[in-house]
């Protein structure tokens, strides 16, 4: 089940620049020549590492946000949008984004292991996932999560000696706090969720100083890099 990409919440953490900006500062270096990004929703994320790439691929499942990305990026050389899924693929590419999508994938394991074969070697596939399942709310499931996610999850691929796991940690101190606050109150109206991004949005700053104080050891996202051995 994948996320509908035409949501209401998509609008509120398109709004959260601050998180985007913060994501991007950690996995910059990660990005390179040509790039997919798979689920890009309304194609916000593009302006974060387009100067990273020599062409972007953007692949929406969703046939309204992909008409509404082609209209977007029309006469942009650069950039070519598809109305398809990673087993439509067939070229190959340098970096694969996933961008907090994952986690809307059921069969996600079939979905990393299909991408791990479109990328390049020596190239990188870059996750954003939502962490720990015991924070799994009413939340998560409104907005089309399968679940939520831990380093255990992405080491088992680590077992191939053609895949290293080159980044993995716990992201976002602060939105931890947030997500056990919101898991013990269950306050998932439309008006309070909005209100909750705008304050954690607020609030990254903090999460950037307390990330390195307690050294990644939690946070309310999970950040990894698969790397395609050469």
């Amino acid at each position: 089940m994948m996320l509908n990409n035409t949501s209401w919440e998509l609008e509120f953490f398109d709004a959260a620049k601050n998180w985007r900006k913060y994501q991007f500062e950690n996995i910059l270096k990660y990005i390179n020549s040509s790039v997919l990004e798979v689920g890009p929703g309304t194609g916000n994320n593009v302006q974060y590492y387009r100067d990273k790439a020599s062409e972007i691929t953007l692949l929406e499942i969703n046939k309204h946000m992909s008409n509404l990305l082609k209209s977007k990026f029309e006469g942009d050389q650069k950039i070519t949008v598809q109305n398809s899924d990673i087993y439509s693929q067939e070229r190959k590419f340098d970096t694969i984004l996933y961008m907090d999508v994952l986690e809307h994938i059921e069969d996600d394991k079939n979905e990393i292991n299909r991408a791990l074969e479109q990328l390049k070697p020596g190239g990188n596939i870059i996750f954003f996932v939502p962490a720990y399942q015991f924070l799994y709310s009413d939340f998560d499931k409104a907005i089309g999560h399968v679940k939520r996610y831990n380093k255990r999850f992405f080491f088992s691929f680590n077992k191939d000696e053609k895949i290293s796991i080159t980044g993995l940690k716990y992201f976002d101190s602060v939105g931890f706090f947030m997500a056990v606050l919101n898991k013990l109150f269950n306050k998932n109206k439309k008006e309070t969720i909005g209100l909750g991004v705008k304050i954690w949005n607020k609030l990254i700053f903090l999460s950037k100083i307390m990330d390195v104080i307690f050294l990644n050891k939690f946070g309310k996202s999970l950040f990894c890099v698969m790397k395609k051995n050469s």
